[in-house]
């Protein structure tokens, strides 16, 4: 260890959202964010500020079941704290600390290169919704939203299969001045997961390289317009030549949105990745909402 030397640590971590006033910490406001959380818990056990970078930053009541993180420490202060072989035993100490809508379960030492927001190939996110007149299931009313009219998930599945690809996503974007709205559309799959005591529930298993801000419920919203009839099978496609948000596209409820994890390359190709997404990305701020 050389003096000031400092390590970056991995955080591996979940959070249910409904509580929560989204990831990022939002200035000098006192509002409950994750990132403000964690990062208020981490910087009292280690006793040095800590700020953290996250792989995907989810929005006001957006779940987590496979968010990633990272934040760059001082090797002294992990040994006056007696973890500088193990930044593992983080877990329990966090454990005790955090409240229980956050669970931080793994926590080690980064690879060389990594970087949990530039060097990510691809975020996955689940979207759950119901149509049944009754609504969620009490147990799931937190992960799972409500439409109030009935769809076919033939129509749906017609819609998102007209997005897959690389495009400009700008007509499901909220905008934010000079980040780019070009994503690439690697799964957008529909799925009937009803069963005997919640009828009527579908899940949207949606993958891309990144997500603008409020991109996934979009695309979610104008899916389920095609599917209720409200909407053509072609209305989807027909956005995409869009120069600007549409204001025909509804955004679906942010509860039924959870991000469910974040693949990254082989560790020898961490670096490079982030290089080249940094290239791609040449603004200091792009949303890597959802």
């Amino acid at each position: 260890m050389t003096e000031n030397s400092t390590v970056r640590i991995r955080l591996d971590l979940a959070y249910d959202g409904t509580e929560f006033h989204g990831w990022a910490k939002q200035g000098t406001s006192d509002l409950r964010t994750v990132q403000k959380v964690l990062e208020d818990n981490l910087s009292m056990v280690l006793r040095e500020p800590v700020e953290l970078t996250v792989a995907g930053r989810t929005d006001a009541g957006v779940h987590a079941a496979g968010q990633v993180a990272h934040f760059d420490i001082h090797e002294e202060a992990l040994a006056q704290r007696g973890i500088e072989g193990d930044p593992q035993k983080l877990v329990r100490r966090l454990a005790r600390l955090v409240p229980d809508d956050i669970r931080v379960h793994g926590v080690r030492f980064a690879e060389p290169g990594f970087d949990a927001r530039f060097s990510a190939m691809r975020r996955n996110y689940i979207y759950r919704i119901t149509t049944h007149p009754a609504g969620a299931l009490p147990t799931r009313r937190h992960d799972t939203a409500h439409w109030p009219k009935p769809v076919e998930l033939e129509r749906m599945q017609l819609a998102a299969d007209a997005l897959l690809g690389l495009h400009d996503f700008v007509a499901f974007c909220k905008a934010k001045p000079h980040a780019t709205t070009v994503r690439e559309l690697q799964k957008f799959a529909w799925h009937d997961v009803s069963t005997e005591i919640e009828p009527q529930v579908y899940e949207a298993h949606v993958v891309a390289d990144a997500f603008c801000w409020s991109m996934v419920r979009s695309l979610v919203g104008s899916c389920m317009a095609v599917g209720e009839g409200r909407r053509t099978t072609g209305f989807t496609a027909e956005l995409l030549d869009a120069t600007q948000r549409s204001p025909m596209v509804p955004v679906a409820p942010a509860k039924g949105l959870s991000l469910v994890g974040v693949d990254y390359p082989a560790a020898d190709k961490l670096q490079e990745r982030a290089e080249e997404t940094r290239a791609v990305r040449e603004f200091p701020e792009p949303h890597l909402r959802a």
